[in-house]
Protein backbone atom coordinates (compact mmCIF):
# COMPACT_ATOMS: atom_id res chain seq x y z
CA UNK A 1 0.00 0.00 0.00
CA UNK A 2 1.46 3.47 -1.31
CA UNK A 3 2.39 5.53 1.75
CA UNK A 4 3.08 9.79 2.19
CA UNK A 5 6.54 10.32 3.83
CA UNK A 6 6.34 13.94 4.86
CA UNK A 7 9.32 16.00 5.95
CA UNK A 8 11.08 19.82 6.35
CA UNK A 9 13.92 18.77 4.75
CA UNK A 10 13.39 15.93 1.15
CA UNK A 11 17.21 14.98 -0.18
CA UNK A 12 17.22 13.54 -3.69
CA UNK A 13 20.00 11.50 -4.15
CA UNK A 14 22.65 9.57 -2.09
CA UNK A 15 26.48 10.71 -3.07
CA UNK A 16 28.76 12.93 -1.64
CA UNK A 17 26.66 16.01 -2.02
CA UNK A 18 23.26 14.49 -0.68
CA UNK A 19 24.70 12.44 1.94
CA UNK A 20 26.80 15.76 3.44
CA UNK A 21 23.37 17.69 3.06
CA UNK A 22 21.82 15.20 5.21
CA UNK A 23 24.32 15.09 7.92
CA UNK A 24 24.06 19.36 8.49
CA UNK A 25 20.09 19.17 7.54
CA UNK A 26 19.80 16.39 10.35
CA UNK A 27 22.36 18.03 12.96
CA UNK A 28 20.10 21.38 12.27
CA UNK A 29 16.82 19.05 13.44
CA UNK A 30 15.34 18.74 9.71
CA UNK A 31 14.90 14.85 10.77
CA UNK A 32 15.62 14.76 6.30
CA UNK A 33 14.79 11.58 4.30
CA UNK A 34 17.00 10.59 1.51
CA UNK A 35 15.59 9.00 -1.06
CA UNK A 36 18.02 6.63 -2.61
CA UNK A 37 18.23 5.92 -6.51
CA UNK A 38 19.04 3.24 -8.62
CA UNK A 39 22.67 3.93 -7.70
CA UNK A 40 23.12 5.04 -4.08
CA UNK A 41 26.01 6.46 -2.83
CA UNK A 42 26.88 7.77 -6.35
CA UNK A 43 29.75 7.82 -8.66
CA UNK A 44 31.65 6.52 -5.69
CA UNK A 45 30.63 3.21 -5.54
CA UNK A 46 31.93 2.14 -8.71
CA UNK A 47 35.36 4.20 -7.60
CA UNK A 48 38.20 1.75 -6.46
CA UNK A 49 41.26 3.45 -5.22
CA UNK A 50 40.39 7.16 -3.81
CA UNK A 51 43.50 9.19 -3.06
CA UNK A 52 42.55 12.56 -3.04
CA UNK A 53 39.77 13.32 -0.62
CA UNK A 54 40.70 14.88 2.24
CA UNK A 55 41.14 13.21 5.60
CA UNK A 56 42.76 9.75 4.34
CA UNK A 57 46.51 9.54 4.23
CA UNK A 58 46.29 6.26 2.75
CA UNK A 59 44.32 5.23 -0.25
CA UNK A 60 40.65 4.28 0.31
CA UNK A 61 38.07 2.65 -1.25
CA UNK A 62 34.91 4.53 -3.20
CA UNK A 63 31.86 2.46 -2.21
CA UNK A 64 33.51 2.40 1.59
CA UNK A 65 33.42 6.38 1.82
CA UNK A 66 30.35 6.33 0.74
CA UNK A 67 29.11 3.69 3.46
CA UNK A 68 30.78 5.60 5.95
CA UNK A 69 29.05 8.97 4.90
CA UNK A 70 25.73 7.16 5.11
CA UNK A 71 26.40 5.72 8.12
CA UNK A 72 27.13 9.43 9.44
CA UNK A 73 24.28 10.23 8.39
CA UNK A 74 21.92 7.45 9.27
CA UNK A 75 23.46 8.45 13.06
CA UNK A 76 22.17 12.12 13.46
CA UNK A 77 18.97 11.33 12.62
CA UNK A 78 18.58 10.93 8.66
CA UNK A 79 16.11 8.52 7.30
CA UNK A 80 17.17 6.71 3.83
CA UNK A 81 14.35 5.58 1.34
CA UNK A 82 15.18 2.87 -1.77
CA UNK A 83 13.06 4.41 -4.28
CA UNK A 84 12.62 5.56 -8.45
CA UNK A 85 10.92 8.92 -8.42
CA UNK A 86 8.77 9.01 -11.83
CA UNK A 87 7.04 12.66 -10.97
CA UNK A 88 7.77 15.77 -9.74
CA UNK A 89 5.25 18.66 -8.15
CA UNK A 90 7.30 22.06 -7.65
CA UNK A 91 3.81 24.04 -8.41
CA UNK A 92 3.36 24.86 -4.37
CA UNK A 93 5.00 24.04 -1.29
CA UNK A 94 5.62 21.16 0.11
CA UNK A 95 7.21 19.81 -3.06
CA UNK A 96 5.80 16.63 -4.04
CA UNK A 97 7.37 13.35 -6.00
CA UNK A 98 5.77 10.37 -6.59
CA UNK A 99 8.04 7.24 -6.41
CA UNK A 100 7.34 4.50 -8.89
CA UNK A 101 5.71 2.54 -6.80
CA UNK A 102 2.72 5.03 -5.60
CA UNK A 103 4.73 6.12 -2.35
CA UNK A 104 4.44 10.03 -2.05
CA UNK A 105 7.23 12.42 -1.06
CA UNK A 106 6.59 15.72 0.43
CA UNK A 107 9.27 18.34 1.78
CA UNK A 108 9.15 21.84 2.94
CA UNK A 109 12.32 22.10 1.11
CA UNK A 110 13.94 19.87 -1.89
CA UNK A 111 17.72 19.62 -2.09
CA UNK A 112 18.24 17.97 -5.58
CA UNK A 113 21.51 15.89 -6.09
CA UNK A 114 20.77 13.32 -8.80
CA UNK A 115 24.59 13.92 -10.09
CA UNK A 116 25.96 12.91 -13.53
CA UNK A 117 27.09 10.11 -15.22
CA UNK A 118 30.14 10.23 -16.98
CA UNK A 119 29.65 9.14 -20.82
CA UNK A 120 31.23 6.13 -22.17
CA UNK A 121 32.07 4.56 -25.87
CA UNK A 122 30.35 1.16 -24.87
CA UNK A 123 33.12 -0.93 -26.18
CA UNK A 124 34.18 -4.37 -26.19
CA UNK A 125 36.84 -4.53 -22.64
CA UNK A 126 35.93 -0.79 -21.60
CA UNK A 127 33.70 -1.99 -18.58
CA UNK A 128 35.54 -4.98 -17.97
CA UNK A 129 38.96 -2.55 -17.74
CA UNK A 130 37.61 0.21 -15.86
CA UNK A 131 39.59 1.04 -12.89
CA UNK A 132 42.00 -0.95 -14.18
CA UNK A 133 43.02 1.16 -17.02
CA UNK A 134 40.03 2.93 -18.34
CA UNK A 135 38.86 6.03 -16.61
CA UNK A 136 36.60 8.79 -17.65
CA UNK A 137 38.23 11.41 -15.26
CA UNK A 138 41.72 11.93 -15.28
CA UNK A 139 41.83 14.34 -12.32
CA UNK A 140 40.54 11.96 -9.98
CA UNK A 141 43.11 8.69 -11.72
CA UNK A 142 45.59 10.93 -13.42
CA UNK A 143 47.92 10.62 -10.44
CA UNK A 144 47.85 6.20 -10.47
CA UNK A 145 49.47 6.93 -13.84
CA UNK A 146 52.91 9.53 -13.02
CA UNK A 147 55.66 8.54 -15.67
CA UNK A 148 53.54 6.13 -17.91
CA UNK A 149 52.06 6.63 -21.29
CA UNK A 150 48.19 7.53 -21.31
CA UNK A 151 45.62 8.38 -24.29
CA UNK A 152 42.60 10.55 -23.80
CA UNK A 153 39.42 10.25 -26.32
CA UNK A 154 37.28 13.36 -27.22
CA UNK A 155 37.77 16.31 -29.21
CA UNK A 156 35.76 18.68 -27.01
CA UNK A 157 36.44 20.78 -23.85
CA UNK A 158 36.93 17.86 -21.85
CA UNK A 159 38.99 15.82 -23.34
CA UNK A 160 41.23 18.69 -24.43
CA UNK A 161 41.62 19.39 -20.19
CA UNK A 162 42.35 15.91 -19.92
CA UNK A 163 44.75 16.04 -21.95
CA UNK A 164 46.39 19.36 -20.68
CA UNK A 165 45.84 17.99 -16.99
CA UNK A 166 47.96 14.30 -17.76
CA UNK A 167 51.13 16.52 -18.86
CA UNK A 168 51.62 16.62 -15.11
CA UNK A 169 51.75 12.88 -14.84
CA UNK A 170 52.58 12.03 -17.85
CA UNK A 171 55.23 13.19 -20.71
CA UNK A 172 53.49 10.92 -23.10
CA UNK A 173 50.11 11.68 -23.95
CA UNK A 174 47.94 11.00 -27.02
CA UNK A 175 44.63 12.54 -27.56
CA UNK A 176 42.32 10.55 -29.93
CA UNK A 177 39.27 11.95 -31.94
CA UNK A 178 37.49 10.22 -34.56
CA UNK A 179 37.44 14.32 -37.07
CA UNK A 180 40.04 15.94 -38.23
CA UNK A 181 39.27 19.09 -36.05
CA UNK A 182 38.43 19.51 -32.47
CA UNK A 183 35.44 20.60 -30.94
CA UNK A 184 37.04 22.81 -28.35
CA UNK A 185 37.23 26.46 -27.65
CA UNK A 186 40.44 27.62 -29.20
CA UNK A 187 42.57 28.74 -26.61
CA UNK A 188 42.69 25.42 -25.13
CA UNK A 189 43.34 23.65 -28.54
CA UNK A 190 46.28 26.37 -28.80
CA UNK A 191 47.28 25.33 -25.47
CA UNK A 192 47.41 21.95 -26.37
CA UNK A 193 48.91 22.33 -29.80
CA UNK A 194 51.56 24.17 -27.98
CA UNK A 195 52.15 21.39 -25.13
CA UNK A 196 55.37 18.90 -26.58
CA UNK A 197 53.81 15.79 -24.29
CA UNK A 198 50.81 15.89 -26.01
CA UNK A 199 50.48 14.28 -29.63
CA UNK A 200 46.90 14.14 -31.40
CA UNK A 201 45.98 10.99 -33.53
CA UNK A 202 43.23 12.38 -36.00
CA UNK A 203 40.63 10.26 -37.43
CA UNK A 204 40.51 7.64 -35.29
CA UNK A 205 38.02 5.89 -33.48
CA UNK A 206 38.76 3.17 -30.85
CA UNK A 207 37.47 -0.34 -31.50
CA UNK A 208 38.72 -2.23 -28.84
CA UNK A 209 39.99 -1.80 -24.78
CA UNK A 210 42.44 -3.94 -25.02
CA UNK A 211 43.72 -6.12 -21.40
CA UNK A 212 46.81 -8.28 -20.24
CA UNK A 213 49.80 -8.27 -18.29
CA UNK A 214 49.83 -9.77 -14.64
CA UNK A 215 47.70 -8.04 -12.61
CA UNK A 216 45.14 -7.93 -15.64
CA UNK A 217 45.11 -4.41 -16.90
CA UNK A 218 44.68 -1.99 -20.13
CA UNK A 219 47.86 -2.66 -22.47
CA UNK A 220 46.70 -1.12 -25.48
CA UNK A 221 44.08 0.12 -27.65
CA UNK A 222 42.83 -1.20 -31.25
CA UNK A 223 42.29 1.94 -33.31
CA UNK A 224 40.67 2.02 -37.18
CA UNK A 225 41.24 5.17 -39.21
CA UNK A 226 38.04 6.72 -40.32
CA UNK A 227 39.27 7.48 -43.64
CA UNK A 228 40.59 5.13 -44.77
CA UNK A 229 39.54 1.62 -42.52
CA UNK A 230 43.06 1.18 -41.65
CA UNK A 231 43.58 -0.71 -38.67
CA UNK A 232 46.29 0.04 -35.96
CA UNK A 233 47.25 -0.84 -32.07
CA UNK A 234 48.32 1.96 -30.11
CA UNK A 235 50.11 0.77 -26.88
CA UNK A 236 49.29 2.50 -23.47
CA UNK A 237 48.90 2.13 -19.78
CA UNK A 238 45.96 4.28 -18.99
CA UNK A 239 43.05 5.31 -21.30
CA UNK A 240 40.63 8.16 -20.50
CA UNK A 241 37.05 8.84 -21.86
CA UNK A 242 36.30 12.05 -22.53
CA UNK A 243 33.41 12.67 -24.39
CA UNK A 244 31.24 14.63 -21.90
CA UNK A 245 28.81 13.84 -18.62
CA UNK A 246 24.96 13.46 -18.78
CA UNK A 247 23.64 14.97 -15.63
CA UNK A 248 20.80 12.96 -14.19
CA UNK A 249 18.01 15.62 -15.13
CA UNK A 250 15.51 14.22 -17.57
CA UNK A 251 12.54 14.51 -15.03
CA UNK A 252 12.92 17.98 -14.09
CA UNK A 253 13.49 19.45 -17.80
CA UNK A 254 9.79 20.83 -17.47
CA UNK A 255 9.63 22.34 -13.90
CA UNK A 256 13.86 24.14 -13.46
CA UNK A 257 15.80 25.95 -15.83
CA UNK A 258 18.70 23.81 -17.79
CA UNK A 259 22.26 24.52 -18.78
CA UNK A 260 24.95 23.32 -20.53
CA UNK A 261 23.32 20.25 -21.85
CA UNK A 262 20.88 19.91 -18.35
CA UNK A 263 22.59 20.80 -15.53
CA UNK A 264 20.41 22.51 -13.14
CA UNK A 265 20.70 26.35 -12.89
CA UNK A 266 21.80 27.86 -10.11
CA UNK A 267 22.44 31.18 -8.58
CA UNK A 268 26.45 31.78 -9.41
CA UNK A 269 28.50 30.71 -6.05
CA UNK A 270 25.30 29.11 -4.26
CA UNK A 271 23.07 26.26 -4.25
CA UNK A 272 19.75 27.99 -5.24
CA UNK A 273 17.20 27.40 -8.02
CA UNK A 274 14.67 29.88 -9.16
CA UNK A 275 12.25 28.26 -7.18
CA UNK A 276 13.00 29.92 -3.33
CA UNK A 277 12.90 26.51 -1.18
CA UNK A 278 14.59 24.19 -3.68
CA UNK A 279 18.06 23.76 -3.89
CA UNK A 280 20.61 21.61 -6.45
CA UNK A 281 24.12 20.57 -5.44
CA UNK A 282 26.87 18.62 -6.57
CA UNK A 283 27.63 17.13 -9.96
CA UNK A 284 23.87 17.78 -11.27
CA UNK A 285 24.55 21.35 -11.40
CA UNK A 286 28.37 21.36 -11.48
CA UNK A 287 29.41 21.11 -14.84
CA UNK A 288 33.32 22.35 -14.14
CA UNK A 289 34.90 20.57 -11.55
CA UNK A 290 32.80 17.26 -10.72
CA UNK A 291 34.73 16.43 -7.91
CA UNK A 292 33.66 14.75 -4.35
CA UNK A 293 34.63 17.20 -2.29
CA UNK A 294 33.12 19.85 -3.99
CA UNK A 295 30.40 17.92 -4.28
CA UNK A 296 29.98 17.91 -0.49
CA UNK A 297 31.07 21.36 -0.15
CA UNK A 298 27.87 22.12 -2.21
CA UNK A 299 25.64 19.99 -0.55
CA UNK A 300 26.62 21.51 2.98
CA UNK A 301 25.38 24.86 1.08
CA UNK A 302 22.41 23.53 0.50
CA UNK A 303 21.37 22.09 3.76
CA UNK A 304 22.23 25.69 5.11
CA UNK A 305 20.33 27.70 3.06
CA UNK A 306 17.41 25.28 3.03
CA UNK A 307 17.84 25.98 6.81
CA UNK A 308 17.66 29.84 6.66
CA UNK A 309 14.65 29.47 4.08
CA UNK A 310 12.79 27.39 6.58
CA UNK A 311 13.56 29.96 9.92
CA UNK A 312 12.64 32.68 7.13
CA UNK A 313 9.49 31.51 6.43
CA UNK A 314 8.56 30.29 9.98
CA UNK A 315 9.93 34.44 11.25
CA UNK A 316 7.54 35.85 8.45
CA UNK A 317 4.24 33.17 9.61
CA UNK A 318 5.06 34.89 13.17
CA UNK A 319 4.89 38.30 12.19
CA UNK A 320 1.90 37.89 10.13
CA UNK A 321 -0.32 36.66 12.98
CA UNK A 322 1.41 38.98 15.35
CA UNK A 323 0.40 41.45 12.87
CA UNK A 324 -3.27 40.43 12.50
CA UNK A 325 -3.59 39.88 15.85
CA UNK A 326 -2.37 43.49 16.68
CA UNK A 327 -4.80 44.79 14.25
CA UNK A 328 -7.75 42.49 15.48
CA UNK A 329 -7.26 44.43 19.20
CA UNK A 330 -7.38 47.64 17.41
Amino acid sequence: MAETHRTKMLILGSGPAGLSAAIYGARAGLEPIVVQGLQPGGQLTITTDVENYPGFRDVIQGPWLMEEMQAQAEKVGTRFIFDTIVDVDFSKRPFRMTGDGGDIYEGDTLVIATGAQAKWLGLPGEEELSGKGVSACATCDGFFYRGKKVAVIGGGNTAVEEALYMTNHSDDVTLIHRRDSLRAEKILQDRLFANPKISVLWNSNVERFVGGGDPHGLIGLDLVDTQTGDKSHLTVDGAFVAIGHAPATEIFKDHLDLVDGGYIQVEPGTPKTKIPGLFACGDVMDHVYRQAVTAAGTGCMAALDAERFLAEQEFELIAAESSGGAQRFQ
